[in-house]
């Protein structure tokens, strides 16, 4: 990948490669990061609440919560890091509902504590897809100049926290439906994938429970999303807001189908209502012609993303045994 005009800003004193402090880095694009930064020469720091949950090794830890003002100051002044990407926050939609306040505290409030505490370094934050909202048919795949519609606690808080970092000169990334190994198993097709890996290991019924299936999601590869990531870190105006997709949308459903495909499991799809989003937006698109002029072009597709995913929970299931 060629060197963006961020790498000639760099004091010449300083390490060939820079140093890029990831927050969240515990969680799944935050590991899935660091690990391709540290490959590719880069000073990896990380800051996160817990991180013995990161097998990392090129990185030196803080343990720090982005609510914590005074602490995240102090750990961004000793690692004096030349570019920060936060990635720290919670990101279920449906659970936000459910703790609106959590949401706004630490989506909202710990990326104010974050953009203030860099004084000036740059920043990349890690914004969603769903501040758009319920964006017509003839307006996908959507620009990023479309009009932000927040309709979640989630969204409300990510958008928020946009206004914040652009105030302060940081460039945003919104990220469409990241998909790939490691990815929590609360999220829809990582909870299929371990459903379809218990029923295939006769541990449960041989039904898979799902939510609304018909929206239709933009997944982008865990793997194209952290080059996507180095592309705005090093090549991104600052201010700047770029989406990260792959610019073609599938149903739910659909992903489904084609997991449950390459398992080679058969079982039934049963609706549960306790999995349906009290909002969910029937399709969200992206437009990625900013991110590709950085550079940056998707190399692998969704069967890629779901096969990789069905892998990784087949081999973690198995050595983790049956769950309780």
């Amino acid at each position: 990948m060629g060197r963006g005009p961020f790498f000639d800003l760099l004091p010449w004193t300083r390490e060939l490669m820079p140093r890029v402090l990831i927050t969240g880095i515990t969680g799944f694009v935050g590991c899935h990061l660091a690990r391709h930064l540290a490959a590719e020469g880069y000073g990896v720091f990380g800051l996160a609440t817990d991180p013995n949950r990161c097998d990392v090794q090129a990185v030196r830890f803080y343990t720090v919560d982005v609510t914590d003002r005074e602490a995240l100051r102090g750990a961004i002044d000793d690692c004096d890091p030349d570019a920060i990407v936060h990635l720290a926050g919670l990101s279920h939609v449906g659970e936000s509902w459910k703790r609106p306040g959590d949401y706004l505290r630490v989506n909202f409030g710990g990326t104010r504590n974050l953009v203030h505490a860099a004084d000036g370094r740059r920043v990349v934050f890690a914004s969603s897809a769903e501040v758009y909202g319920n964006v017509s048919m003839d307006r996908q795949p959507i620009v990023e100049d479309q009009p932000l519609d927040p309709r979640s606690p989630y969204a409300m808080t990510k958008a928020c926290a946009e206004a914040v970092a652009l105030d302060r000169g940081a460039l945003v990334v919104r990220s469409f439906n990241s998909i790939g190994p490691g990815q929590a198993p609360q999220f829809a097709l990582p909870s299929f994938a371990s459903q379809l890996a218990a029923i295939g290991r006769g541990e449960c019924e041989p039904v898979i429970h799902v939510g609304d299936l018909s929206p239709r999601r933009d997944f982008v590869h865990v793997s194209d999303a952290v080059r996507g990531y180095q592309s705005v870190i090093e090549a991104g105006d600052d201010g700047g807001i770029y989406n990260l997709a792959s610019g073609v949308a599938t149903s739910i459903g659909g992903a489904l189908e084609r997991l449950q495909k390459l398992s080679g499991v058969e079982a039934e799809i049963r609706r549960d209502e306790s999995r349906v989003r009290v909002v969910d937006i029937p399709l969200l698109q992206g437009n990625c012609g900013r991110l590709r002029a950085l550079g940056w072009t998707p190399s692998s597709n969704l069967d890629d993303a779901l096969r990789d995913l069905w892998r990784e929970t087949v081999a973690r299931d198995a050595q983790e045994g049956p769950q309780a």
